[in-house]
């Protein structure tokens, strides 16, 4: 039987890409935290229970988080966002 070259026609070989709108999770900017054991623990146990990578688990945790704010909480962060020039992807230096 003969092998299909995926790439002559039009697919693309490989895994394809996880975040939102089809980027590539690659290109998000990086973040390094420190949690307690316990809280690491809970959030690969939740990332292996609901199949979604961690990152995906801690955009929806702040998303909720904030959706819980106060209003006037809810408007000085927004106030702060709006003044901020959008975020390229590139991590920043300073």
């Amino acid at each position: 039987m003969p092998e299909i070259n995926n790439r002559a026609n039009g697919h693309r070989v490989g895994r394809p890409p996880a975040g939102d709108a089809g980027e590539r999770v690659t290109d998000y900017p990086q973040v390094s935290v420190r949690l307690p054991a316990d809280a690491r623990d809970k959030l690969l146990a939740l990332s292996r229970v609901r199949g979604q990578p961690q990152w995906r688990l801690i955009v929806d945790a702040v998303e909720c988080y904030i959706r819980d704010l106060p209003a006037d909480e809810r408007r000085q962060m927004e106030a702060m966002l709006s003044r901020r020039p959008k975020s390229d992807g590139r991590a920043r230096r300073g």
